[in-house]
């Protein structure tokens, strides 16, 4: 496709948010049907097989299908033990010169979209960001999620229309990596607090815990638990030197833990003395520089 971005749009680009929905395929889709609007379905985990216009193709984890008006289309479940979790998008409403109305042009091998690396990752972030608008209960949610379909969007046709230019020297494996760990920083920066896991964040960036701990290594040089202890208990030493008058107890909560026995046990590892000796110890140094 030699068009570019810019030259596809009519005088606005203003679609209809129609919805969301996600899901794990547990069995064949029963009807083999089609819509008079857009549907997009991406592939967050696992695998599986779709029926397009009497061809068969294997889907899996990345894969992105365009599935334009009028196009026939039923989901398969290949294998019980790979079973694709889907998140798709409808959208109406869509002109693009050149194209019927909610259509969006294809690769020319057929309507998936094989993704990878950044974009990737740029469209699971779009997935689970509507996925937690459409959970809110308020008056824009609407708008938002029509916003994060609008970027989803955008993307599909930058992609196809406008390819991306690798600069030299820096590829996108290594600009990815940068980013989850960069993620995987922030959200213990911001929910040291709260019960947290390897599964658990796995799920939230659609990875495999395994390959998030590699390159959490590769890039920081802990693992992601291991330096998610150091936060909490360089977090616990602030809070105890600062002069907090509640119990040990309440200081192993305030920095997630529930057990304060394990907590006393990671401090003193840590610091070679226990939390209930921290008051204590400060008030020495401070006699010791008064003397």
């Amino acid at each position: 496709m030699k068009e570019n971005v810019e030259g596809i749009f009519k005088e606005q680009f203003n679609p209809a948010f129609l919805f969301t929905w996600k899901g794990k395929r547990m069995r064949d889709e029963q009807s083999y049907h089609s819509h008079e609007h857009l549907e997009l379905a991406f592939i967050l985990s696992g695998s599986g097989r779709y029926r397009i216009d009497d061809r068969f193709f294997d889907v899996e984890e990345g894969d992105l299908l365009i599935l334009n008006p009028h196009v026939l289309h039923q989901g398969l479940l290949k294998n019980p033990e790979t079973q694709a979790t889907e998140f798709f998008v409808g959208a109406a409403q869509l002109w693009l010169k050149g194209y019927d109305e909610n259509t969006l042009p294809v690769p020319s091998e057929g309507p998936i979209l094989h993704t990878q690396g950044e974009l990737r990752q740029k469209l699971s972030r779009l997935c689970a960001a509507m996925e937690a608008e459409q959970s809110a209960d308020w008056e824009g949610r609407y708008f938002m999620m029509k916003a994060y379909m609008m970027q989803l969007l955008l993307l599909v046709l930058k992609v196809q229309l406008q390819p991306a230019e690798i600069k030299e020297g820096r590829s996108f494996e290594s600009v990815n990596k940068k980013y989850v760990v960069e993620q995987i920083l922030d959200y213990f920066g911001d929910h040291y607090d709260e019960r947290i896991s390897l599964d658990r964040i796995a799920d939230n960036m659609y990875l495999s815990p395994f390959y998030i701990s590699r390159i959490f290594k590769s890039e920081v040089g802990d693992t992601p638990i291991h330096h998610l202890i150091n936060i909490r208990l360089e977090k616990a030493m602030e809070l105890l030197e600062s002069g907090f008058s509640g119990s040990i107890q309440e200081v192993a909560a305030r920095v997630g833990y529930e057990d304060v026995y394990h907590f006393s046990r990671l401090f003193k590892k840590r610091y070679g003395f226990p939390p209930s000796q921290v008051g204590k110890r400060k008030k020495e140094s401070c006699s010791g520089e008064k003397d």
